[in-house]
């Protein structure tokens, strides 16, 4: 399967989880790399794109960064089912929201996790690798120190104020969800599109829908895990979970040679 696109991701990340979702939901086979996080991403993304963010999706022989641009790949190289509405008025909507949900929710999330996290290195890693055993988290401890220093500076929301903004701007990007979801259930026209898609992902991890994969088992450290029941209790956290259930289905990832499912066996250039 030398065409099977490649996704680098992590397993936590929103942005990842945005990406995981567009590829299944258009059933496209591909196969999940997952790096250490701090350790190994870094490296992988410099060599793949020359810059530091993932997902990174390895598709048609190109290294496609940024999730908006990903997703934007894969409706022109497989349209079905689409992702953005066919009306122009609802498409560019759509793409609008999108980029609100990129700009103005998805960052906050990750900071408000990263400022919380990293505060205590042992549930740090228990967050970041939810699938790893205990063995491997134990192993990789000791770097988890200077790794959570790194994450840390490298990201918002680490000093109380900066925590309040961010609180914020969440709260601030669910009231933009219920005030956009229509009769029909959806943020545009009468169908599923890539508002509501990033709308769902970049929620989480905050939010943990069911059927959201590589969710941490662990509880958030206080303040953030009263923060996480307070928007579990908000009309946007049971659209979120009602879209998870309606759309989330399984994954289109190739494992050991072989799809879960049948999904397409690949996507046309």
């Amino acid at each position: 399967m030398a065409g099977t696109p490649v996704l680098w991701h992590i397993k936590l990340s929103h942005y990842s989880e945005k990406v995981r979702w567009a590829l299944d939901c258009k059933r496209v086979q591909h196969r999940r790399r997952a790096p250490l996080p701090g350790v190994g991403t870094t490296p992988v993304a410099l060599a793949l794109t020359r810059r530091v963010t993932f997902p990174v999706l390895q598709l048609d022989g190109h290294a496609i960064s940024d999730s908006t641009a990903i997703i934007a790949a894969l409706e022109q190289r497989c349209p079905h089912p689409p992702l953005y509405p066919s009306e122009p008025a609802q498409r560019a909507r759509a793409l609008e929201l999108e980029d609100f949900f990129d700009e103005q929710l998805a960052p906050y999330v990750r900071g408000l996790g990263f400022s919380h996290m990293t505060r205590d290195p042992k549930n740090f890693y228990a967050s970041v690798l939810p699938d790893s055993s205990p063995l491997t988290r134990a192993v990789l401890l000791p770097g988890a120190f200077a790794i959570t220093r790194i994450a840390r500076a490298r990201y918002p929301a680490t000093h109380a104020n900066e925590q309040q903004a961010a609180r914020a701007k969440v709260l601030a990007a669910m009231d933009r969800i219920e005030a956009e979801v229509g009769p029909s259930g959806y943020l545009v026209g009468d169908a599923f599109s890539v508002a509501d898609l990033a709308a769902a992902a970049l929620s989480t991890p905050l939010l943990r829908p069911p059927g959201r994969p590589h969710l941490p088992s662990v509880a958030f450290p206080e303040p953030l895990q009263s923060f996480c029941d307070e928007l579990a209790r908000r009309p946007a956290a049971e659209w979120v979970s009602e879209i998870y259930r309606r759309h989330r289905g399984v994954s289109a990832e190739v494992r050991r040679g072989r799809a879960r499912t049948s999904p397409r066996a690949a996507v046309s250039a």
